[in-house]
């Protein structure tokens, strides 16, 4: 009998640690992190930034671009001067957040690529095109939003020329071993005038106009690269945030 007794005892026992344990999986503050606290930082819309911005084109944009005076900058609108090449950043960075607007002339020429044609390279290869692509037909892969040559836009949200368009890019940068592989490639997120046009786009590897992308290891950081163009395209209200 006592043996019995001794048995069902254990099991009552046992049967109130599995139903606290199984409470303790349950309570709240078993989930909840409180470290490290995240940063404050203000948001804001035009004309105005984020709090912890780098500004590429305020009133120093001369020390922030190399060869910046080759281009036209009048009131906060760096516009290209045509025939003359792309500027780079003299800062390095990887992976960030980027806004800028732009904007193709009103009266520009051209069709397919040849209208207005620049692009933004991130780290001085991997780019997401400048185009008009309101009612302008060319390869999917080519046209405004594309990572070129790698992924179309999922949309079209371009506006007509002569209207100020944005981008909102958050991009990625790729990781290499020491022995030069890849170990994580790029990848691209864009909105184009608020419309998500790429999703966590993954890059094949630096932008070529011909043949197939592939990696090869190269500075974690390096500079931003905007492509020079035969149009005279503006920009405005550019800036950055390291991730």
């Amino acid at each position: 009998m006592r043996l019995i007794i001794f048995t069902l005892l254990i099991g009552f026992l046992s049967g109130l640690n599995s139903t606290s344990a199984q409470t303790a999986n349950w309570l709240p503050e078993l989930t909840e992190t409180w470290e490290p606290v995240p940063e404050t930082v203000l948001s804001a819309s035009f004309p105005n930034h984020p709090s912890d911005a780098i500004l590429l084109l305020d009133e120093t944009y001369q020390d922030k671009w190399e060869d910046a005076d080759k281009w036209n900058f009048e009131n906060g609108v760096l516009t290209v001067a045509p025939g003359t090449g792309g500027i780079r950043t003299t800062g390095t960075y990887a992976s960030l957040q980027l806004y800028m607007e732009w904007r193709i002339p009103e009266n520009v020429d051209g069709e397919d690529q040849r209208r207005g044609n620049s692009g933004i390279f991130l780290q001085e290869l991997y780019e997401v095109q400048i185009l008009d692509s309101y009612k302008n037909r060319t390869y999917t892969n080519g046209q405004a939003g594309s990572v070129y040559k790698q992924h179309p836009p999922l949309v079209n949200a371009s506006l007509p020329p002569g209207q100020w368009q944005s981008y909102h890019i958050i991009f990625t940068a790729p990781v290499f071993m020491e022995d030069g592989k890849l170990a994580r490639p790029a990848y691209f997120t864009v909105f184009h005038n608020g419309v998500l046009i790429q999703n966590h786009a993954e890059v094949k590897g630096p932008t070529i106009y011909t043949g197939l992308p592939q990696y090869e290891k190269h500075p974690y950081k390096q500079p931003i690269f905007i492509q020079g163009s035969r149009h005279e395209i503006s920009f405005r209200n550019m800036w950055i945030r390291e991730i």
